[in-house]
């Protein structure tokens, strides 16, 4: 029997010894830059000729590795190892299932300032973000483990005379796994395993941004016990293999996290039944937010302050859950911005994650980045500059930006209503609360959201009628904990597919009835 699900602490780096130790990490990884990875299909590693380079964003110039390109035919080979490797774990218990999950997430504890240092040089994520991330990682494969576990014991049915009924859950089949890059350990590592707990076998198609550090995790998923075929590990482009993976009608569901408009494509194209297919495909996403902060008169300031600079500039804004609005009622707007440029100034660093001291790094790549600049030039002509808003000196060609503010922001502006997915912040003034509940729900994202506010009755409000999947009352709206706030979005945020909840495991299962006359 496995103890209560608790999360796992991230390591204080505020100790000598913790900051050490990860610098001797840092250096671990570093001499392993460089190198090329292969696919892996059921089991085989392919190389193919061409190849996909990963660089720290960061330092440019430096590639931190490359890995092979998959082609058509690669994805063809893939579904039919992934196919033939299903009829084969599908059969295997939840139990032995489980077990490979805890196993990991063993692994991963040993392991983690190793895959910390991968995060920082592969996307130059800062020392905390990047534990935060293998902590989840952790946490997703005990929490995961136990749902599969439950999952499998009896259902509690009503009871006919005469008659044996049971009711329970099977896996459905081949899955496509599409993770993103700002999140390449947790979310990846999430995404591919609780399939895989819940029986099925699955190809991972990693973010091109980030496909080193997934591959290191899919070699971790071998060493753990997942069979070969169970993974598969297929980086390439979506053009060339997305579609076709999506499409293919032997696959059975999508597991996507990334942006609204290929969110969109993916369930669209997954809707279309293709000849040979004999299912309806399911499509879980989770694409994005503009997420709000709600300031309330009756608020504390100062935590309000805090939990804005904090959601909307850790790990360079670059989180589907950042706040990226903040929405002031009238009466305080002059003394919540006051406070947010204050803080901002006085506790968000721009700096290199390989130093260990910064808050906001460098943005992903060059298309980020040059995307990021544009809504600035966009938002200095929609609304007032008060921070920032230009790329931050001293970093030779790495893609770093200043953390940016605009006040006076119209709601129905580009940077208002717009997910720009940087470190960028547009601070809204409401007349009332009415107002401000009006401005946060007429987005078409409904992701995340926060409300600070002394009023009862307005948080009681907020509850029912703030439009988001996770919803704070006077805390910030970044840093969900899986078992605590399963996180998943409704409108055009995605699937409302709830990530570390109780019934996540249940998007890649389907339950089966079965009576018998005695």
């Amino acid at each position: 029997m496995r103890g209560p699900f608790q999360n796992e602490p991230e390591v204080d780096f505020r100790r000598p010894e913790n900051r050490e130790a990860m610098q001797q990490a840092l250096k671990r990884v570093e001499g392993e830059l460089g190198r090329r990875y292969p696919l892996v299909i059921g089991g085989e590693r392919r190389e193919t000729g061409a190849w996909i380079a990963s660089i720290n964003p960061g330092r440019p110039s430096q590639v931190v590795g490359e890995v092979a390109r998959a082609r058509t035919q690669d994805a063809s080979d893939a579904i039919a190892a992934a196919s033939a490797a299903y009829s084969r774990w599908k059969r295997m218990s939840a139990d032995g299932r489980a077990s490979v999950l805890f196993r990991l997430a063993a692994m991963l504890r040993r392991r983690r300032l190793e895959l910390d240092a991968w995060m920082v040089h592969e996307l130059d994520k800062q020392w905390d973000e990047a534990d935060g991330e293998v902590a989840e990682a952790v946490d997703m494969m005990e929490w995961y483990g136990r749902q599969a576990l439950r999952l499998a014991g009896p259902a509690d049915l009503a009871h006919v005379p005469g008659e044996a009924n049971a009711y329970y859950y099977q896996p459905i089949g081949v899955g496509i796994i599409i993770p993103p890059w700002n999140f390449p350990c947790s979310i990846l590592t999430g995404m591919t395993m609780a399939p895989v707990a819940a029986g099925n076998a699955v190809i991972v198609k990693p973010a091109s941004n980030t496909p080193v550090i997934a591959y290191k995790l899919f070699e971790m998923m071998e060493e753990a016990g997942v069979p070969a075929g169970v993974v598969n590990y297929l980086p390439g482009g979506g053009g060339e293999i997305g579609d076709f993976l999506v499409e293919h009608p032997q696959t059975r569901f999508i597991a996507f996290t990334g942006s609204k408009s290929v969110g969109v494509r993916i369930n669209e194209r997954a809707a279309k039944l293709q000849p040979g297919q004999r299912w309806l495909k399911r499509v879980t996403a989770e694409m994005g937010g503009k997420d709000a902060i709600i300031v309330d008169g009756s608020a504390d300031l100062d935590a309000a302050a805090e939990g804005i600079v904090v959601s909307a500039f850790g790990f360079s804004g670059q989180k589907c859950s950042a706040c990226s609005r903040a929405i002031v009622c009238a009466p305080v707007y002059d003394a919540v911005l006051e406070r947010v440029v204050e803080r901002t100034r006085a506790t968000v660093k721009v700096g290199r994650g390989t130093d260990g001291n910064a808050t906001v790094g460098a943005v992903v790549d060059a298309k980020q980045f040059e995307s990021i600049l544009g809504y600035i030039e966009t938002g200095k002509k929609e609304a007032r500059l008060v921070l920032g808003g230009r790329r931050a000196e001293g970093f030779g060609d790495g893609y770093y930006i200043e953390p940016t503010i605009f006040a006076d922001v119209p709601p129905t502006s580009r940077i208002g209503c717009e997910e720009i997915f940087g470190p960028v912040l547009s601070v809204i003034r409401a007349r009332d609360f009415d107002e401000a509940l009006e401005i946060a729900n007429a987005s078409e994202y409904g992701l995340t959201g926060s409300v600070y506010s002394r009023d009862r009755a307005r948080l009681e409000r907020a509850r029912h009628e703030f439009d988001v999947g996770n919803l704070y009352l006077n805390r910030k709206c970044t840093g969900a904990l899986m078992g605590v706030h399963p996180f998943g979005g409704i409108k055009l945020s995605g699937t409302n597919t709830k990530g570390g909840g109780p019934d996540y495991l249940l998007s890649f299962l389907e339950a089966k009835a079965v009576g018998e006359r005695l």
